[in-house]
């Protein structure tokens, strides 16, 4: 029996996918040619593979066992095949689509974008809305570079932590919580503003003032941070956020940085990327430059240090 080793790859795009139509969009190629390679998949391996659940396609029992095998034996092949060229920043030729939270975007896409451009005139930078915590178009290769406060669930998807930012509080200059120490009753008391993707009213700060018998009043919850801190710079609104991401629009603003009053803890910060890329080195490019731009928020800021005062003796 001669072996097709194309079928290796479709039979990873299927495993991957679990669908016909996701393995054809990955493969770049119709939902009817793929059905089609199914077939002779599943005659050359005397297993259905996939079999029909409802609206879903489910792997056979046969087809759980060889995943991982037939993925490392595509990997190798691939590696196997692919010259491996010098990386040639000033004729790449590609789009990098990146899924940050807003603040990180806020806080480092200038640089970022500015960097890029100067390596890589012809990269170009597509920069997307955060919408949750779906790793589908990391998978698909619809999303190049993700940030995330979590680690990945999916053995597939890779993370680097790039670091731990502490929560602050942000409100306008002269506000009521300026004057007199920031009690832990005061802070409580204050009308709040939280940043919620979903809309959520409550979140962790909450559940540590309940620990205290305290509950603070959540006036209401915005989209994003900057929404957060324009709000919080023209009313009497509290709000509490991650500081290293969020220090570049409150000092732009203008806004009064305060300590909470209660401990709370840190926020992780992790790059998240397909496997696909570890040896693409364009990506790890792009995922060096990330990580030395976003690091630098993470650096406090310096105090410029005054010259020293020399005395006169009389």
């Amino acid at each position: 029996m001669q072996l097709d080793l194309n079928l290796l790859t479709a039979l990873d795009a299927l495993l991957e996918e679990g669908s016909v139509a996701g393995a054809a969009a990955r493969l770049h190629v119709t939902a009817p040619a793929m059905s089609r390679t199914l077939s002779r998949i599943r005659k050359a391996t005397g297993d259905q593979i996939l079999v029909r659940t409802g609206r879903n396609m489910t792997p056979t029992t046969r087809a759980q066992t060889m995943h991982a095998q037939v993925h490392t034996l595509v990997q190798q092949a691939h590696q196997l095949l692919t010259t491996q060229q010098e990386l040639d920043l000033t004729t790449l030729d590609r789009i990098f689509t990146l899924r940050w939270h807003d603040a990180l975007t806020t806080a480092c896409a200038t640089t970022l974008i500015t960097a890029i451009h100067h390596h890589a005139p012809s990269v170009q930078l597509r920069l997307t809305a955060e919408p949750g915590t779906d790793d589908a178009e990391l998978r698909r290769g619809e999303v190049d570079l993700e940030s995330s406060t979590s680690t990945p669930t999916l053995p597939d998807i890779r993370h680097h932590l790039i670091g731990k930012d502490q929560l602050v509080v942000a409100v306008r200059p002269d506000h009521p919580l300026t004057q007199g120490p920031l009690t832990l009753e005061r802070y409580a008391a204050a009308e709040h503003l939280t940043v919620s993707r979903r809309g959520s009213l409550h979140d962790p700060i909450d559940n540590a003032l309940t620990t205290h018998g305290l509950e603070r009043h959540v006036v209401a919850t915005g989209p994003t941070t900057t929404f957060a801190l324009q709000l919080a710079l023209n009313t009497d609104l509290v709000t509490t956020l991650p500081n290293a991401t969020t220090r570049t629009t409150r000092e732009h603003l203008g806004l009064t940085t305060l300590p909470p009053p209660l401990p709370l803890p840190d926020i992780p910060l992790y790059l998240l990327w397909h496997q696909r890329y570890d040896d693409d080195r364009a990506h790890t490019w792009l995922r060096n430059l990330a990580t030395q731009t976003i690091q630098t928020l993470f650096t406090p800021p310096t105090t410029p240090q005054q010259p020293p005062t020399h005395h006169t003796g009389q």
